[in-house]
């Protein structure tokens, strides 16, 4: 039998990001045409826009060997540890998407001044009781895979470069928490292809 190596079914471009309040409904992730793309992500979902170099999906499960003291060898390794991340750095550079990176609620948003052109607006640092968890989205250029994380934390340093020839980002590293009911995330992907074998 001679070997052949199919065309891989690449993931390419950086996609879409949403973030939604905490327990918000989920899409249905309903396929038609082997994408989402006739499934819209709800409106409580708001698009996060451009990013500087896309996003960084990581999943880290740490493994702690088991060992007898008559071997050399583990006997057996143990999952101690599960971390799961996405971290993205946004170009739409607003006071709500400052407060969303803050973990902060909608309230410490406020008006100072005037409305429309003359409008003047304030973001504060959230107090620690004031500290939200929201749920983050993904969702490829193709619209073949989505990720949703149902309980987030922002627990990286938001950091923001002003430089000349750059556009400035908010930085954020989202941490995954498992809810109280449900799976801390999950990844959906439309037709056979995303299927795999």
């Amino acid at each position: 039998m001679s070997l052949s190596q199919a065309t891989p079914l690449l993931l390419r471009e950086p996609g879409f990001l949403f973030h939604a309040l905490l327990a918000s409904s989920e899409p249905l992730h309903a396929a038609a045409a082997s994408n989402y793309d006739a499934d819209p992500w709800p409106v409580a979902w708001i698009p996060w826009g451009p990013t500087q170099e896309g996003s960084v999906w990581s999943h880290n499960m740490n493994v702690e060997p088991i060992r007898v003291a008559e071997l050399f060898d583990a006997v057996a390794y143990s999952v101690t540890e599960v971390t799961t991340t996405l971290a993205f750095a946004v170009t739409n550079y607003t006071l709500h998407n400052l407060r969303r990176a803050m973990n902060a609620p909608s309230s410490l948003v406020t008006t100072v001044s005037g409305t429309g052109a003359t409008l003047s607006s304030k973001l504060e640092p959230p107090e620690p009781e004031q500290i939200v968890r929201s749920m983050i989205g993904w969702e490829s250029l193709d619209h073949t895979l989505r990720l949703v994380g149902r309980q987030c934390l922002n627990g990286g340093e938001i950091t923001s470069s002003f430089n000349r020839g750059a556009a400035s980002g908010i930085a954020t590293v989202w941490n995954f928490e498992r809810p109280a009911a449900g799976k801390a995330f999950a990844w959906y992907g439309s037709g056979v292809g995303r299927l795999g074998g």
